[in-house]
């Protein structure tokens, strides 16, 4: 079991903060396909996941990265300065 966090948009249009996903995938990017093949809302979230930034228990990381041994990953839009 992992625990997949979503933040601001990604939150709103999943409609949940966080949930625990039981998964096979062995990088974020195969994860992404198994919760898109969920349903619409999924699908709608991950659309353009050149918009979104991902990290490996609260470490940045790519979308080819391995999910061995990973306990939490969050998904959140680029954070922008100001």
């Amino acid at each position: 079991m992992m625990n997949v966090v979503y933040f601001a948009w990604v939150r709103e249009r999943i409609g949940l903060p966080q949930e625990q996903v039981d998964t096979n995938a062995a990088t974020v990017a195969d994860l992404v396909e198994e919760l898109k093949a969920r349903e619409d809302r999924y699908e709608a979230a991950f659309a353009d996941i050149s918009a979104l930034r991902v990290a490996l228990d609260q470490e940045l990381a790519d979308f080819d990265a391995p999910l061995a041994g990973v306990k939490e990953i969050a998904f959140f839009p680029p954070m922008t300065g100001g």
